[in-house]
């Protein structure tokens, strides 16, 4: 006698069956993918921002320190006067240093092509205490903004030199990617005025006399730094830019 066996067959899935779960399998891994590449572009574009912000903060943070130690020491802290021991100027300028002052301008104006728009020489003493070199020499820092990178170097200063055309074969990147134009420079400069004392120093630049507006009168240095990350945002293609605005006030007397 046979047995027959109740139990119904077991169907498998049809290659239709397959193909339409493959298919949205795959959906699902290309939408995934495509989300953790957007996410990562993101990432390494918001990283690099990040890197020229702090870049450029801390370029700001050292400009305004210098800008603050300006003029250090003066000539009369030294009994004997000595040009290389002591700050004649808070800043040096051409040309004519350290004869006969220059006046500042604007968008490329004025007779001193330094201190300018772009260009800054800095008297002061960044090290007074270093036991390496007591009495230390004063040095001349200057920045200097050559195509998009913002360049910083330093030199002793020597009796009646001329730090403009003698002292800065050593200047190095100090900024890169700074894209400020003349319509946004980044330096400018509050003026003291002998002639005439005003409450609040007035832009050097306003100031129609040679004797007020003059760099060794100027007080206050406003820093404008403004810097392009390295890849354009990628939604937009746009330049991602940041803009720091920092002021230095010099506190030193001018003698």
């Amino acid at each position: 006698m046979s047995r027959i066996d109740s139990k119904p067959g077991q169907r498998g899935f049809t290659l239709i069956e397959l193909l339409t779960a493959l298919g949205i399998f795959l959906f699902i891994c290309g939408a995934a993918f495509t989300l953790l590449g957007t996410s990562q572009r993101h990432y390494q574009s918001e990283s690099q921002v990040l890197s020229s912000f702090q870049e450029a903060r801390l370029g700001l943070d050292q400009i305004v320190r210098d800008v603050n130690d300006a003029g250090y020491p003066p000539p009369t802290f030294f009994s004997a006067f000595n040009p290389a021991l002591s700050a004649s100027s808070p800043f040096a300028w051409s040309p004519k240093y350290p004869g006969t002052p220059c006046q500042i301008g604007v968008g490329g104006g004025g007779t001193c092509v330094t201190p300018g728009d772009f260009d800054l020489i800095i008297e002061t003493n960044p090290n007074p205490q270093d036991p390496i070199c007591v009495p230390c020499p004063v040095q001349w820092i200057r920045y200097q903004l050559q195509g998009t990178t913002l360049m910083r170097g330093t030199a002793n200063k020597v009796a009646n030199g001329n730090p403009d055309t003698t002292t800065f074969g050593n200047l190095v990147p100090f900024v890169q990617n700074v894209v400020n134009s003349p319509a946004q420079p980044i330096f400018s400069y509050t003026c003291d005025t002998p002639t005439a004392p005003q409450p609040q120093p007035p832009l050097c630049a306003s100031l129609g006399t040679a004797t007020d507006n003059s760099p060794a009168n100027i007080r206050d240095v406003i820093v404008t730094l403004i810097v392009a990350a390295p890849v354009s945002d990628i939604t937009t293609g746009q330049p991602r830019l940041v803009q720091l605005v920092g002021r230095g006030r010099r506190i030193n007397p001018n003698r």
